[in-house]
């Protein structure tokens, strides 16, 4: 049988007055009977004080009641006046365990407001949701450290937070052989660092959008591929690891999306992390896997360079390599160490590049978060 619930809470004082009548005692009667003063009477029964586990036990003696009959009265009480609070921590709590709000207020991606269902509003908008109990979707290829798992909220904010600046975006109509050349041009530019910052640009001439948007904290998102209206690829990155070989191998590995047309329609696939091959990878993310493999190191050439060198990789012989392929060491360097299995190796050499691209990009965070 369910409790019923009244449909209006009455204070302890209410009670206790019912309880003077019945006997035809006055207050000051009942001061007398506990000992108590006159005032803690009077004030009970205005509702002005609560009843404490002392003051329960007294009124039970006098009325031949129990204490714990007066603590509900006033635990029900007291309850009911905070029912509206209440429900705003319920409605709170089912919003934070959605979504990531504290980290999207931060970054100004939703606009704070003490309204609840105001702020349920904005979200259910960011999201392109119809109600707050809806789950967003969005279909994309995405490369992240697990494999065979759905989005996590902390990565679906910060997809939809790269599709709102994508949307914006001014780009001529996508084209396949644009892109094919674009590669071409991108080639160019792996010799030296600063050269990253033409990327944006060149991507942009070919239709797509590239966007970088500061990785959610513990969300282990490198980039992501999806398309908007079906004919406007979209790549997002998120630079999580300033590195040049992770830069160029994840910007080629979603242009090999793009070309492909994955993640144009079907559920979301999610990738493994960046460099690890894995077991039972879709062959979409094995051929994406290849293409920025081959586009950092062409495969031919580093493995002739294995079976000349190994097992004595040493630096001068790595750099005099780069030098003759005309590719950054820290690329070669990276396809190094997960063959070798070292991550160690040589590290000093895979450069950072972020300082280059942020600047000739759409981007949002680093400190400087877009509106």
């Amino acid at each position: 049988m369910n409790a019923r619930i009244p449909a209006e809470v009455f204070p302890p004082g209410e009670f206790l007055r019912e309880e003077l009548e019945e006997r035809e005692w006055t207050q000051q009667e009942l001061a007398d009977i506990l000992d108590r003063p006159a005032r803690l009477v009077s004030e009970l029964i205005s509702g002005k004080r609560a009843i404490t586990p002392e003051t329960a036990r007294g009124l039970a003696a006098a009325f031949d009641t129990s204490a714990e009959y007066w603590m509900n009265l006033e635990s029900q009480y007291q309850l009911s006046k905070v029912k509206t609070t209440h429900d705003n921590v319920a409605r709170k709590a089912h919003l934070y365990s959605k979504f990531p709000v504290r980290e999207m207020l931060r970054r100004g991606w939703i606009r704070a407001s003490e309204n609840l269902d105001v702020l349920e509003q904005r979200f259910c908008e960011f999201f392109d949701i119809p109600s707050i109990d809806e789950v967003p979707t969005l279909i994309h290829h995405a490369k992240k450290t697990h494999v065979a798992m759905d989005a996590t909220p902390l990565q679906m904010a910060w997809l939809f937070r790269v599709r709102s600046m994508a949307a914006q975006q001014q780009v001529p109509a996508y084209s396949k052989s644009n892109l094919l050349a674009a590669i071409e041009k991108l080639s160019a530019l792996i010799l030296a660092p600063e050269e990253a910052r033409h990327a944006p640009r060149i991507l942009a001439e070919a239709g797509v959008r590239l966007v970088f948007v500061e990785p959610m904290p513990g969300s282990k998102l490198d980039g992501a591929c999806f398309w908007l209206d079906d004919d406007k690829p979209v790549i997002g990155m998120t630079l999580r690891f300033d590195r040049i070989d992770n830069f160029w191998f994840v910007l080629r590995h979603e242009i090999e999306h793009v070309l492909q047309e994955d993640g144009k329609s079907g559920d979301p696939i999610i990738d493994i992390e960046v460099g690890n091959e894995g077991e039972n990878l879709p062959e979409c993310e094995i051929r994406a896997n290849k293409a920025g493999a081959d586009f950092c190191v062409p495969p031919d050439q580093l493995e002739n360079f294995i079976a000349r060198v190994q097992p004595y990789f040493s630096e001068q012989k790595v750099i005099l390599f780069s030098q003759r392929i005309n590719v950054h060491p820290g690329l070669v360097i990276g396809q190094l160490q997960r063959r070798l299995g070292r991550h160690d190796f040589l590290r000093k050499h895979q450069v950072k590049v972020r300082s280059y691209v942020l600047p000739s990009a759409d981007v949002d965070g680093w400190g400087s978060f877009s509106e």
